[in-house]
C-alpha cells in the first residue's frame, strides 16, 4: 500500500527544525534527524532533506505569520558542524518515482516563495547565516531568504554542484535566483554552476552569491549585530499576541476527505476528485476584534487552511485523478460579508495575514498539473474569493435558469473588490488581468458589476464563466466535457495547461515554475539522470554517470 503523505503537523512533532523566540528575532535551526525521512531507504545525513523536511519548514513559516507576529526578523542557520545543509537528499531522488521527485520540487519552491515574500507580505525579513558547506538545495533554502551572511573559513562555501554531480538542475529556483534575484553575472553563474567545490569567501561576495563574509571569530556577533538592527529598522507593527493554529478537523475514508468547510469526492472510475466548499452558515464576526476571538475557527481562515490541505492531499496521494472539479454551496452574500470584514480593515495583522494566505492558496491551486474545472450550479456560492476559482480553472460551467425538480437558488456569481488586486497570481496580475489580457477595459467595466448577484446569462456575457446550459443540454455537456478530458494525454495536458494558465508578463516566480515544468520533467525522466548508468544512480559509488552525449 502506499504511504499517504500528510502536510499537516505541529511543534511538538518537528525532528528537524528547532526555533527559540527571542522578542522580535526568532532564530530558526535546521538540524536534520538522519533516520527521520519520510520513506525508507535512506538516511538524511550532513542536514539533506526530503519532503518532510520541507513540510515541517512550510509548518514553521505559517506558524510563524499567525502564531508569533511579533516577529520581525527570522535568521535561519544550521545547528550541525561544519555544514549548513547538503540539500536534497540524493538516495532519496534516487529511488523516488518520477511524479514524487517533481511534486516534491513543486512544494519545495512554494515554501521558499512563502518565506520569500514574508517581508513584503508581513514585515518578517529572513536572514540566512551560513556556516560549513551549503549545496544544492541547501543554497536554494539561503537563496530564498532576502540577506546572506557567510564565514570565512575553509569549510564554508556555497555551490550549486548538479550539474557536474548528478545531471540534473537545482529544481528548486536555484539558477532563476542566481541570475534574477541575486543578479550574478552570466559568465560567472556559468562557472559557478559547473563546479563541484564552490564559492568561499570574499569571492562569494565579489560575485554576488552572498551579501557578507566574516571571520569565523565574529561571525555569531555579526549575524545577531545584523539581526537586531533590522528588526529595529523595522515599519511592521508591534503585535504582543498571535492566534493558535489548531490542528484541522479531517476525516479520510475510501472515497472521500472531509473537513469542517470542504469535502473531497474521490472518483477513481472517473479519474475525478470534486472538491466542494461550503460557505460560512453564520453571520460575519462583528469587528476584528471579534474575528480574532474565533481565531483559526474563523471561516476565511478555516476555509483556506482545509482547502490547501486539500489540495496538497489530492497533488501527492491521488495522482491519477487527472481531473479537479470545484463546486461550492452556500450563500454567496455571506461569503460577501466575511471576506469585506477583513478588506476593510487590511491594516489589522490579522486580516492582512488572512488575506495573503488565501492569495498562496489560490497560486497553489494554479500551479497544480491537474485539469480544473468549476461547475457553477443552483445554490453554489462563488463570491469574492471563491470566486476567484472560476478563473483559475480551465473551463467553467454554470446552470441557466431554473432546472425542473431543482428549488436552490438560482446559480450567480458574485464579484468584490477583493477580486481586483487583493490575491494576484504569480504574474502579479488579478486572475480577471490575466483572463482579460487582450480586453483590459473588461476589468474596469467589471468593477461596476461589484456586488451584484450575476445570474448566468449575464455571467457569460461579461466573459466571468465559459458556458451555461439550461436543463436540457446541462447533463448532456458536462458529461462530454468530462469524457474528453479523460481521454487526452496527462502529459498532454499538464504541458497545455501551465502554458495557458500564465498568461502575460514573466515573473521570478513564473520562470521558476515554467522551468521547473520543462527541466524537471523532461530532465529527471532522462537516462544520464535517473537510467541505470546515470548520474543520481551512481552517485557515492567512486564511478561517474554514463552520458549519452546527443544533445537533443
Amino acid at each position: 500500500m502506499t504511504k499517504v503523505i500528510d502536510f499537516q503537523t505541529d511543534p511538538s512533532r518537528y525532528r528537524h527544525w528547532g526555533i527559540e523566540y527571542d522578542g522580535p528575532i526568532a532564530w530558526l535551526s535546521m538540524d536534520v534527524d538522519e533516520s527521520g525521512g519520510l520513506f525508507e531507504g535512506y538516511e538524511l545525513k550532513l542536514n539533506s532533506y526530503d519532503l518532510g523536511v520541507d513540510i515541517e519548514l512550510a509548518d514553521v513559516v505559517q506558524r510563524m505569520r499567525f502564531e508569533h507576529p511579533e516577529v520581525k526578523v527570522v535568521v535561519m542557520r544550521s545547528a550541525k558542524e561544519k555544514v549548513f545543509c547538503a540539500g536534497a537528499n540524493i538516495r532519496m531522488l534516487g529511488g523516488a518515482a518520477h511524479a514524487h521527485k517533481v511534486n516534491f520540487c513543486k512544494f519545495t519552491n512554494e515554501t521558499r516563495n512563502t518565506y520569500e515574500a514574508a517581508l513584503a507580505d508581513s514585515g518578517q525579513n529572513y536572514i540566512c547565516a551560513i556556516k560549513g558547506a551549503c549545496a544544492g538545495g541547501g543554497y536554494e533554502l539561503a537563496l530564498a531568504c532576502n540577506h546572506l551572511m557567510l564565514t570565512d573559513d575553509s569549510t564554508s562555501s556555497v555551490a550549486l554542484p548538479e550539474v557536474p554531480l548528478l545531471a540534473v538542475l537545482p529544481g528548486t529556483g536555484g539558477l532563476t535566483r542566481v541570475t534574477d534575484k541575486r543578479k550574478v553575472r552570466r559568465d560567472l553563474a556559468d562557472v559557478f554552476c559547473s563546479i563541484e567545490e564552490g564559492v568561499k569567501g570574499k569571492r562569494a561576495v565579489q560575485w554576488r552569491l552572498v551579501d557578507e563574509v566574516f571571520a569565523n571569530s565574529s561571525f555569531d556577533e555579526k549575524v545577531a549585530e545584523r539581526a537586531a538592527e533590522f528588526a529595529s529598522a523595522s515599519a511592521k507593527p508591534d503585535v504582543t499576541q498571535g492566534i493558535a493554529l489548531s490542528p484541522i478537523n479531517r476525516q479520510f475514508a475510501t472515497d472521500a476527505v472531509t473537513y469542517s468547510s470542504v469535502e473531497v469526492g474521490l472518483n477513481r472510475a472517473e479519474s475525478r476528485a470534486v472538491i466542494t466548499v461550503k460557505g460560512p452558515e453564520t453571520t460575519a464576526p462583528a469587528d476584528m476584534d471579534a474575528f480574532t476571538a474565533e481565531g483559526a475557527q474563523a471561516w476565511m481562515l478555516r476555509c483556506a487552511r482545509e482547502l490547501d490541505d486539500a489540495i496538497l492531499h489530492l497533488r501527492n496521494n491521488e495522482k491519477h485523478l487527472g481531473l479537479i472539479e470545484f463546486q461550492t454551496q452556500g450563500d454567496p452574500e455571506l461569503v460577501i460579508a466575511h471576506e469585506a470584514l477583513l478588506l476593510a480593515h487590511k491594516d489589522h495583522w490579522l486580516a492582512n495575514e488572512v488575506l495573503h494566505y488565501w492569495k498562496r492558496v489560490l497560486k497553489r491551486i494554479d500551479m497544480t498539473s491537474r485539469s480544473l474545472v468549476a461547475m457553477v450550479e443552483h445554490g453554489s456560492c462563488f463570491a469574492g474569493p471563491l470566486a476567484e476559482l472560476l478563473w483559475a480553472v480551465d473551463r467553467s460551467y454554470m446552470m441557466l435558469e431554473e432546472f425542473d425538480g431543482d428549488n436552490r437558488p438560482l446559480a450567480r456569481v458574485t464579484l468584490s473588490n477583493g477580486n481586483f488586486g487583493t490575491y494576484p497570481m504569480g504574474n502579479d496580475l488579478t486572475r480577471l488581468e490575466t483572463r482579460f489580457l487582450g480586453t483590459p477595459e473588461q476589468v474596469e467595466e467589471l468593477k461596476n458589476s461589484a456586488g451584484a448577484a450575476l445570474e448566468a446569462e449575464a455571467a457569460e456575457e461579461l466573459g466571468l464563466i465559459t458556458y451555461a446550459y439550461d436543463d436540457i443540454d446541462w447533463e448532456d455537456e458536462v458529461r462530454l466535457f468530462m469524457e474528453e478530458r479523460a481521454s487526452f494525454s496527462p502529459d498532454a495536458m499538464t504541458g497545455m495547461e501551465a502554458n495557458l494558465r500564465f498568461a502575460g508578463p514573466e515573473t521570478m516566480e513564473t520562470r521558476i515554475f515554467g522551468r521547473l515544468t520543462a527541466w524537471q520533467n523532461w530532465i529527471f525522466q532522462r537516462p544520464n539522470a535517473v537510467g541505470p548508468e546515470g548520474a543520481l544512480q551512481r552517485y557515492g559509488t567512486g564511478v561517474r554517470g554514463k552520458y549519452d552525449m546527443e544533445r537533443v
